[in-house]
C-alpha cells in the first residue's frame, strides 16, 4: 500500500487539470449567438464557391493472391 502513495500527488494534478480543461471547455452563453451567426456566414460563403469535381481515371488492379512470385527469365 505504501507504494502506491506516491501515485497520490499524480492522481490529483491530473483530476485538477480534468476539471480545469473541463470548466474552460464549457459553452459560454454570450458566445452562443456569435458561434450561430459564424456558423450561417461558413455556409454562405461554402454555397457561394464553385462546385468542381475531378474524378481521377480508375486504373485496374492486378487481383493479389497474397503470395509473391518471381517473374521467369527468358533464357537466351
Amino acid at each position: 500500500m505504501e507504494i502506491l502513495l506516491w501515485l497520490a500527488p499524480a492522481a490529483v494534478v491530473t483530476v485538477l487539470a480534468m476539471c480545469w480543461v473541463a470548466w474552460l471547455g464549457r459553452e459560454h452563453r454570450e458566445h452562443r449567438e456569435d458561434r450561430e451567426a459564424a456558423t450561417r456566414r461558413l455556409g454562405e460563403a461554402l454555397s457561394r464557391q464553385p462546385r468542381t469535381t475531378y474524378a481521377a481515371p480508375r486504373l485496374p488492379r492486378e487481383r493479389s493472391t497474397g503470395v509473391a512470385v518471381r517473374q521467369r527469365r527468358k533464357a537466351g
